[in-house]
């Protein structure tokens, strides 16, 4: 596992299903909302101070999500990307990285090109059955109850970085 979450230098997420439960909420006027958790945003905080670089690639198109984005500073942000490799080929030649150095967190089968090409995979406990046997790591918790928060809790540590990154948090 070690030697898979070394290079890591970019952690891509999938929106539906992994950064949320998977509901989508649509009111009376056709406003769409989303639950987003706080740990996972917390989580991407600390993996970026790790100098990791986040990005969402999503099959759908959503203001919320691109709200979310803002908010915790991702740039890299493709939506109503129903094929991922294509915007994922782009940020690979905007970044100059390769498929080693990036993990990528999918919960269902459109998410396999990505999850079968990067360097460290990942599903929350909720996947489809389809993406289990194409991934390194299946978290403990579903999408959207904190699985991406150990994505990051798992890359800090295994990088050597939780301890720099958390410390301000430990200080008596």
């Amino acid at each position: 596992m070690r030697d898979r979450i070394a290079p890591i230098r970019l952690l891509l997420l999938d929106v539906d299903g992994v950064l949320t439960d998977g509901r989508i909420v649509f009111d009376a006027n056709g406003i769409e909302s989303k639950f987003f958790n706080v740990k996972d945003g917390h989580g991407i905080k600390l993996v970026q101070r790790a100098g990791i670089a986040v990005g969402i690639i999503s099959g759908r198109e959503s203001r919320v999500v691109a709200n979310r984005a803002a908010e915790l500073g991702i740039s890299h942000l493709y939506q109503n990307a129903l094929d991922k490799l294509t915007p994922y080929r782009e940020l690979l030649d905007k970044t100059g990285l390769s498929d080693h150095q990036v993990a990528y967190v999918g919960d269902d089968i459109i998410d396999l090109p990505l999850l079968r090409r990067v360097g460290f995979a990942a599903a929350p406990a909720d996947a489809v059955p389809e993406v289990v046997p194409h991934v390194h790591f299946v978290t403990r918790n579903k999408g959207g109850w904190g699985a991406v928060r150990e994505v990051c809790d798992l890359l800090l540590k295994e990088q050597g970085a939780w301890d720099t990154v958390t410390a301000k948090y430990f200080l008596l």
